[in-house]
């Protein structure tokens, strides 16, 4: 019999007056993660973080360009920079005794933006997060995040980003059969289609990845999860190698291709990325990915947001 997630009350609004450091939430994450079990009728906390009055730290802002390849100096954020902005409100509740995932090894699996309109660096902004459910994966637990970011009132970001831990399944998964590959396997609820059929899509670039890329976006992002920084850390949870954050490739990706200001943005992470590697970026038409040889590890498309 199929695990029926529980119903979840309306979440609590809980407005900070300041970002979280993420250090402590990091240590705190860590700390608990042995002592969860993870299962995919475990309630997710009902809680929304808000943050308001956001300014954007512009020598970060190019730090974060540099890291993942935007130009520098526009005014115009990148479109993933919103999801490093909303980063530690999510630590805040992916770090605490109620969220039912251990945060060490979690891994991103898919992400969803729709970015409403332009935002700009001088803009003031308001972040929100909230944990929308938790479903069953075949191959463990999956939540899903859901972000928001607000200019003069408006809803002008927002993203559904996908995370999973691994564990045996208590009962089999028989809502779809899924067709990734790798570690960073995509969820089988609905995957994107291969672009063209079988037909591989035309390289743009090669990419030569340095073993520090990790450890790089790491810093400017504060994503820490020890699987991305080195090749030791990166053992304990399996991987052969640390590996990139999906939040790079995805945005290195889109930095390369150049999505307008308004569209909405749909990325599957279907294999890890070895560091050091070299990959092949490629696109077509609204269609992109990233791979070397014959492997996968990313898939996306860009479409105009009406």
């Amino acid at each position: 019999m199929r695990t029926q997630p529980p119903v979840r009350p309306e979440p609590r609004t809980r407005t900070l007056a300041a970002a979280p450091s993420l250090v402590p939430l990091l240590a705190r994450g860590a700390l608990l993660s042995p002592f969860k079990r993870p299962r995919p009728d475990a309630p997710v906390p009902a809680t929304r973080l808000v943050l308001p009055g956001v300014r954007i730290d512009l020598a970060h802002l190019a730090a974060y360009e540099r890291a993942c390849g935007f130009p520098t100096g526009a005014d115009a954020l990148p479109v993933t920079y919103p999801h490093v902005l909303a980063f530690p409100l999510a630590m805040r509740i992916m770090a605490g005794r109620a969220f039912p995932l251990p945060l060490l090894g979690l891994v991103h699996t898919s992400i969803e933006i729709t970015r409403h309109e332009g935002i700009t660096a001088t803009q003031e902004h308001e972040l929100e997060v909230t944990v929308e459910k938790s479903a069953p994966h075949r191959r463990g637990t999956e939540v899903t995040v859901l972000t928001g970011a607000r200019a003069r009132g408006r809803l002008v970001w927002e993203s559904r980003s996908t995370y999973l831990a691994r564990h045996r399944p208590r009962t089999p998964d028989r809502t779809g059969t899924g067709t990734g590959t790798g570690e960073h396997e995509t969820p089988p609820r609905a995957p994107l289609p291969s672009p063209g059929g079988s037909e591989p899509l035309p390289a743009v670039a090669e990419w030569h990845l340095a073993p520090d890329v990790g450890r790089r976006y790491g810093a400017v992002s504060g994503d820490r999860n020890p699987i991305h920084l080195h090749p030791l850390t990166a053992r304990l949870f399996g991987f052969p190698r640390a590996v990139a954050h999906g939040m790079w490739t995805v945005a290195r990706c889109l930095a390369e291709y150049g999505p307008g200001q308004a569209v909405e943005i749909r990325a599957e992470f279907r294999a890890p990325v070895l560091l050091p590697g070299t990959v092949t970026y490629a696109e077509r038409g609204p269609s992109f990915e990233l791979r070397s040889g014959g492997r996968v590890h990313l898939r996306g498309d860009v479409r105009p947001h009406a």
